[in-house]
């Protein structure tokens, strides 16, 4: 089962400018895994040192936000689009 994962433009230097992956993956957690696997670094950048998504990032799996979901282990189908969206900030 594969899915797609949009990657922002602030994580393409670890995607080797690629906009968007397709990895093998049941849940978001294993998503996060596979593309670590592909693009060392990436999983550090989403995730905390204690494997929690870090508050500035957003994950979208359908257009819904994997915190009002299932978190890390969302179910991701196979076709499924996913987006890493970091957070915006300003003033």
């Amino acid at each position: 089962m594969s899915v797609t994962v949009r990657v922002p433009a602030q994580l393409r230097t670890l995607t080797g400018g690629a906009g968007e992956l397709t990895v093998p993956a049941g849940t978001v957690r294993e998503l996060i895994g596979s593309a670590e696997a592909a693009h060392p670094g990436i999983e550090a950048r989403l995730l905390d040192e204690q494997g929690i998504l870090r508050r500035f990032v957003n994950v979208f799996v359908a257009e819904e936000d994997v915190r009002y979901l299932e978190g890390l282990d969302t179910a991701v189908s196979d076709g499924t689009t996913v987006s890493i969206v970091p957070a915006v900030a300003g003033g």
